[in-house]
Parts: structure tokens; C-alpha cells; sequence
């Protein structure tokens, strides 16, 4: 069985600054989608409003853009990176999901697809040997 040390192990020797300039990329883009959910919080109502007959419609207006402010900024320094990449796959999956229920738009869909499966690597590959948990980890 692989345990996360041998994961660690294997991401610190095959780092490489696009791996880091692609996860402070996902960090920016997380941390701009919440600035963008709070500054204009009528557009998430209305991403939302297919859902609009389902208890917690609105724990979940008060959960995506905290996460995604919090989150992104943790993924951008590489600080829990695991973590705060696992808060931020429901919204993904409902964000791919809302397409199928509410209104189809194939740009949403894609982009969504993409973070979802670039966020799906970063759990596996962890923040790298360029972030804030390996130097803490290395005591610098």
C-alpha cells in the first residue's frame, strides 16, 4: 500500500517549476472565482437557482466563496495544499453538475472539467518542494 511519506518522497524528487507555476495558478484562479462570487453574489444565486428546491441552497452561496477565497490562497503558497484542494472538489462536481441540470454552457463545462482534473492531480502530488509545507517540513 502507498502511504502519503512515500508520495511526499517521489513529489520532492520529481519537482519541477511548471508542476509549482501551475499550482499557484490554480491557487490565483480559485482566489479570483471567490472575489468574483462575492463582488457579484447575484451571479451565484442565479448558477444556483436550478438547485433552488433543495435544502441548503443557501449553506451553499455561504460555503463556495470562502472556500474558494481561503483556499486559493492556500494552494498559491502551498500550505495544506491536500486539503484545501479536497474543499474545493464538491464545488467542482456541482459545478459540472449544475450544466446537465440547469443551462448547458460548454465553456462552464470545460473549465470546470479542467480544474476538477488539475485538482485531482494536486491531491496526489501534493505542494512540491517549492511551497510553504516544505519548508516548514524542512524547518527554514
Amino acid at each position: 500500500m502507498i502511504t502519503i511519506r512515500s508520495l511526499n518522497k517521489w513529489a520532492n524528487a520529481h519537482t519541477y517549476y511548471p508542476l509549482d507555476l501551475l499550482r499557484v495558478a490554480l491557487g490565483v484562479f480559485f482566489f479570483i472565482k471567490g472575489i468574483h462570487f462575492i463582488s457579484q453574489s447575484q451571479t451565484l444565486i442565479e448558477l444556483i437557482s436550478p438547485l433552488e428546491g433543495f435544502a441548503g441552497a443557501m449553506l451553499i452561496i455561504h460555503y463556495v466563496a470562502p472556500a474558494h477565497l481561503v483556499g486559493g490562497i492556500l494552494i498559491a503558497f502551498g500550505l495544506l495544499t491536500r486539503w484545501a484542494v479536497l474543499v474545493q472538489i464538491p464545488i467542482l462536481i456541482g459545478a459540472i453538475l449544475i450544466n446537465f441540470v440547469g443551462e448547458m454552457v460548454p465553456a462552464d463545462l470545460l473549465i470546470a472539467v479542467i480544474v476538477l482534473l488539475i485538482s485531482i492531480f494536486f491531491i496526489f502530488y501534493g505542494s512540491g518542494k517549492h511551497s510553504a509545507d516544505y519548508m516548514i517540513k524542512m524547518g527554514y
